[in-house]
This record gives C-alpha cells, sequence and structure tokens, in this order.
C-alpha cells in the first residue's frame, strides 16, 4: 500500500502560522500539523512578508507620531 502524502499548506494557512508563531502562542495540535503541511519556502516567504509590514506598520506610527 502507498502512503499518503499531507496535502500542502495553502499561503494563507502558512501567513497564519507565522502570524501566531510571532507572537509565541501556538496550539500543539496545530504546530504538528503545520510541521506536516507547511513547506521550509511557504514560511520564509511568510515571515519575511510578516517582519515587512511590522516595521512598515511601525514606521507608519512612528510617523503619525511624529506630525
Amino acid at each position: 500500500m502507498a502512503q499518503e502524502q499531507p496535502r500542502k499548506a495553502s499561503m494563507l494557512q502558512a501567513a497564519r502560522a507565522v502570524f501566531w508563531s510571532f507572537f509565541g502562542v501556538r496550539k500543539r495540535t496545530d504546530y504538528d500539523r503545520d510541521a506536516v503541511q507547511l513547506t521550509l519556502g511557504q514560511v520564509i516567504a511568510a515571515g519575511v512578508v510578516g517582519a515587512v509590514l511590522f516595521i512598515a506598520t511601525l514606521l507608519g506610527v512612528v510617523y503619525l507620531v511624529m506630525h
């Protein structure tokens, strides 16, 4: 019998996993599922996008406070 390959996660699922990981809040069941479904490329891409959005938000807040 052939082993069934786990379904690859969508980019939205990758973004959600990285978002909650930024806060350090992950359920064990979600972590286990993500470890099987997410690829390294998805995690890296979602992490870079998340970091850019975080920095842009901080810069926007600083700009609003300064003006």
